[in-house]
Order: structure tokens, then sequence, then C-alpha cells
């Protein structure tokens, strides 16, 4: 996302060339912060509350004093103010501890346009290659030191998946345990449907995101006759489901076409969860 605004706590926007962040920021250093990436439709931010409320649950896992919840509110304000409601727009906001030295958090907001290559894998689908994470399904939870289920700027490794996935022809990667069940993607989470019941992996158990947009999909469910559920389940068992997607909040549901080179078939009921969710498919649909 190449962003066209730019919002920093205290100064309001700024010109989005300008400088935001000190040179000795540990958010730059050690990728020492959190975000949140939020849909801007209509001009307003999707499930903008859910956003902040995770991401306040994740400032209290790594002991980051936040803004309160209003400052944050007015910031996110301020830089979509004017924006063209028909334009799909990405708004994400960034909370980092700060300088090096100490100091107050470093908060800002910018604002872009969803990109093409975003509103392509949400009409075409995707190709998913699977990685080994290194550790079993449920070992992250239990270690107890280790922050699970935040959503870190520091970025390294799953940075190094989408690396990897371009060098090896694939859209994206689905993570992979010791134990042989399907985790994550470095920036999505996974929905399957299995007959009728629509299904994600257990974030709780496992120390995966939760995800905003998947927590919305499940809670919706019973709008279209589907039940929904947190399971495990394995890459084989992926072929063999009814809808395989990854969900993100810019992308909504998108199709997972083929898994570690194999064709997985079109379903049917991929227009569905994307209406329900109120992602526009075509580019024509977006301004």
């Amino acid at each position: 996302m190449v962003a066209s605004r730019v919002a920093v706590l205290g100064r309001g926007v700024v010109p989005a060339g300008e400088a935001v962040l000190r040179g000795d920021d540990r958010g730059v250093l050690h990728g020492d912060g959190l975000f949140e990436t939020m849909h801007l439709r209509g001009g307003e931010p999707w499930l903008r509350d859910a956003h902040l409320a995770r991401l306040r649950a994740g400032a209290a896992a790594v002991e980051l004093d936040l803004p309160p919840t209003g400052a944050l509110v007015g910031l996110l304000d301020a830089v979509r103010a004017g924006w063209p409601p028909e334009v799909e727009g990405a708004l994400r906001l960034v909370c980092t501890r700060g300088p090096e030295g100490g100091g107050p958090p470093t908060v800002y907001a910018t604002l872009g346009e969803v990109p093409a290559a975003t509103k392509r894998a949400r009409r075409d689908g995707v190709t998913v290659a699977t990685l080994p994470l290194g550790v079993t399904a449920r070992s992250r939870p239990e270690l107890g030191w280790l922050p699970v289920g935040v959503k870190s700027t520091s970025y390294a490794v799953s940075t190094a998946a989408r690396r990897w996935a371009a060098r090896t022809g694939v859209d994206d990667v689905l993570w992979v345990s010791t134990d042989g069940y399907a985790l994550e993607g470095p920036s999505a989470n996974l929905v399957w449907l299995d007959g009728t019941t629509l299904c994600t992996v257990p974030a709780a158990a496992t120390g995966v995101l939760p995800g905003v947009t998947v927590r919305w999909l499940l809670d919706h469910a019973a709008e279209l006759g589907l039940r929904a559920e947190e399971r495990l389940i394995t890459p084989a068992e992926l072929h063999e489901a009814d809808g395989v997607w990854l969900t993100s909040s810019l992308r909504g549901p998108a199709e997972i076409t083929s898994l570690d080179h194999t064709p997985i078939s079109r379903s049917p009921h991929t227009p569905t969860l994307r209406a329900l969710s109120g992602f526009p498919l075509a580019d024509t649909e977006t301004g």
C-alpha cells in the first residue's frame, strides 16, 4: 500500500513525505510495536472497534502503553476526512514503543487506496504453498513468556515467507505445524467449509492471530444457514473441503485455488461469503 495520507498523534495530518519516526524509534530498530489495518468502505473504517480492541489486547500482552481510545479514533478520523467514499481505502494505525532513550509511544495513521493486487486476489483467488513453521500446533501458548496472537510490527518472518512464495511462483503461504496441522498465512487467517460448517483454526489454542474478519464471518455464518466451528485441519483434508479461503482485512475472503501446486475446485460459496462481508468484486465496483 502506498500511503497518500499520514496523520501523527499530537501533530495532525502531515504531508505524506514528511518524517514521522525518529531514527532511534524502537519500532524501527527492534520491531517493537503493533499495528492494525482496516478496510475503508464508504469512507468508514469497517469493524473499527474490533480492530481497536485487538490492538489494545496486544498492547496489554507486550506491555505497551496506548493513548486513550478517543485519541486513536480522533487520529483515524483526521486522516480519513474527505476521503472519496467510492474509493476503497487501506487505513493503517501504527503504535511503537517510541525512542530508544525513553519517551511516549509513537502513534500515527496512514491511508492509501487498496492495492490492485489485493483486489485481484479477491476476484481471482490465490495460489498457496505450505511452509513448516517449526512448532507444534499448540506449543506457542504453552510457553508463557511469548506473546501470541498480537499484530506486531516485527514482520521479518512474514516477509521472509512472502519472498519464498514469490521465488516459488505462488501467491501466498500457509504455515503448517510440525505435527501436521494448517495454521495461518503471514497476513491471513485460514477458513474452510465442511458441509454446512464454516471453520477456522482456534486462535487461543494455537497462538495464531485472532482475525477480525474471520471472527465476523463466523459470527454471521447463521445468516447463510451455516454453523460455525473452530478446529484443526491438515493440508490433505483441506483438499476435501467444500471451499478454502484466506481472509484478511483488505482482501476479505480470498479463495485458495491451488495448494502445493494441486488445484482446488472453485467453491460456489465464495461470492456468498464475499457478499456477506461486503467486499466488492471487480475494480469497476470500487471506483
